[in-house]
């Protein structure tokens, strides 16, 4: 897809209404490359007929792949706040309906358990929207990583947590340490795939991605093996295709 993040943005959008439309549970992420895509949501879902979006509010089921350890629903620099800034607010829908790990629980790993049997009861993931980290993970499944490794609390690796700095004042010391986070036994039990990716830092690992022999240490990698996985790129993410 070309030629920017704008068109990739409303294409994902395009995808998500039309998955919820069917009554398919979501499977979300955040970070900077969903901004755009959620914005682009909010213009369609805001010129939808009223009665339109309350039938879709109330269609709505979704699973966010991951959470901060540490950080409570209401902190600001949390995955909780992300989903209710850029799209629970926007669109109206009942926090309740947009389910993320609680980052604050006492016992992290057993709320991973929890959360991994939550949406295993709800029937698994219909629609997984994916970003890119620039280490090859997806959701916080940091290298190395096998394609069973299940939903999890981890420690976070320092390339990640610098590149997820600026949340909180630049500083990757600030950022948590852990994260609970879907694994790619999750991921990889989607029904249907979206990889989206945008700008030109993240050509030379979605390079990788698409061509080297999936392994450990290229988690997004595992996602060649998925039947219906679809990379949706802009043209700076894709420009190694032209070199």
């Amino acid at each position: 897809m070309e030629p920017g993040p704008a068109a990739v943005a409303a294409w994902v959008a395009a995808a998500l209404l039309e998955a919820l439309d069917a009554g398919t549970l979501l499977g979300l992420a955040t970070g900077c490359t969903m901004e755009p895509v959620y914005a682009a949501l909010a213009d369609r879902w805001a010129a939808l007929p009223a009665r339109d979006r309350a039938r879709l509010a109330r269609r709505w089921r979704s699973f966010n792949l991951d959470e901060y350890v540490g950080l409570a629903p209401a902190d600001p620099r949390s995955f909780h706040a992300f989903m209710d800034r850029h799209l629970v607010s926007p669109l109206g829908l009942a926090a309740a309906r947009v389910r993320l790990p609680d980052g604050a629980a006492a016992a992290p790993q057993a709320e991973a358990d929890r959360y991994g049997a939550e949406l295993a009861a709800d029937g698994g993931v219909g629609l997984q929207i994916l970003g890119l980290g620039l280490n090859g993970h997806v959701g916080f499944n940091e290298p190395p990583c096998g394609p069973e490794a299940p939903c999890r609390c981890l420690d976070l690796s320092p390339a990640t947590r610098r590149q997820n700095a600026a949340a909180f004042g630049g500083d990757p010391g600030a950022v948590p340490a852990q994260a609970i986070t879907l694994g790619m036994a999750e991921i990889l039990a989607a029904e249907r795939i979206l990889l989206v990716v945008t700008g030109p830092a993240k050509a030379g690992i979605l390079r990788r991605v698409l061509l080297e022999r999936p392994s450990a240490e290229l988690p997004a990698s595992w996602l060649q093996s998925h039947p219906a996985a679809t990379v949706v790129a802009d043209r700076a993410a894709a420009s190694w295709l032209e070199s």
